[in-house]
């Protein structure tokens, strides 16, 4: 086949990522380099104006800051989580495949109408989360509208989430193992721990590494939640990065800010990138 009819079979998907991925990219990227309402027929160009603002805006920080903390928070528990689950169903347990039903469906319901039911369940005078804390003698929490628990809260949503998601890929991680190296292993006398920590853990490292990369990308795009569990309050606590972009250019209008917002997320996102991909050539055995 030659170059030009290669080529000609690659369109149909080269088009549809330069129209609606490269080019909004590009046009993003320029409009943060300007001063822009979505209304004004001009757009006034201020050059690094929007980025010098941003980077001498505390509010930044705190969005950066949260961010960071957001994904920490979510992608390491839900990897744990995920792990120990699935060994856990992968033994021989009675009606594991009810369980694991019960673990995975909070992931296939839709994200707003779970932040709405875990709204009430958080809310400080007649929510359960509190009634179950005053029968065990916790004083109650205020929750999402306290700056300390607040992002706790959206997190615990969050990992209540997503948490059977990483079970399932563990479930299939760990059903792919080959059993003669388990066996040879327990000949040799390797203990339970030994095996898992010699065997299991860097054989199941490419679901790791796939896991830890997905779950970054996903705690960078987290907005259902927030918005519907705190709007990035109180005081800021819950407010990321993305959501920030949301305020500067639908309540403020500020498109050429929330470009600005858009692009260091971006940067964000390929700096952990690489370094995840860094990290799995040194970790991650195939």
């Amino acid at each position: 086949m030659r170059e030009g009819e290669a080529l000609a079979f690659t369109l149909p998907a080269v088009i549809p990522l330069l129209l609606f991925w490269l080019g909004p990219l590009v046009y993003i990227f320029y409009l943060s380099f300007t001063d822009w309402d979505f209304m004004s027929p001009e757009k006034e160009f201020v050059g690094w104006g929007n980025y010098t603002y941003l980077l001498g805006n505390p509010d930044f920080y705190q969005a950066l800051r949260v961010t960071l903390l957001f994904g920490i928070g979510s992608v390491i528990p839900i990897m744990i989580g995920g792990l120990l689950l699935a060994l856990l169903l992968n033994s021989k347990l009675r009606g594991s495949s009810i369980y694991r039903a019960l673990i995975f469906s909070p992931w296939i319901t839709p994200t707003v109408a779970v932040s709405i039911v875990w709204s009430w369940i958080f809310q400080p005078d007649v929510g359960y989360a509190n009634y179950l804390l005053k029968l065990v003698g916790i004083t109650g929490i205020g929750w999402l509208q306290d700056s300390q628990w607040a992002l706790v809260a959206v997190l615990i949503v969050t990992l209540w989430k997503s948490i059977g998601w990483a079970m399932i890929f563990y479930l299939v991680a760990l059903r792919n193992l080959p059993s003669d190296l388990l066996e040879a292993a327990s000949i040799d006398g390797a203990g339970a721990w030994s095996k898992f920590r010699h065997i299991t853990i860097p054989l199941i490292s490419p679901t790791t590494f796939f896991l830890a990369v997905i779950l970054t990308i996903q705690s960078l795009q987290a907005y259902d939640q927030i918005n519907v569990m705190t709007q990035g309050g109180p005081a800021g606590s819950t407010r990321t990065l993305l959501y920030m972009y949301y305020q500067a250019a639908f309540e403020a209008f500020d498109v050429g800010q929330a470009s600005a917002v858009a692009v260091l997320l971006i940067l964000l996102c390929v700096v952990l990138s690489a370094g995840s991909f860094w990290l799995g050539r040194k970790m991650v055995h195939y």
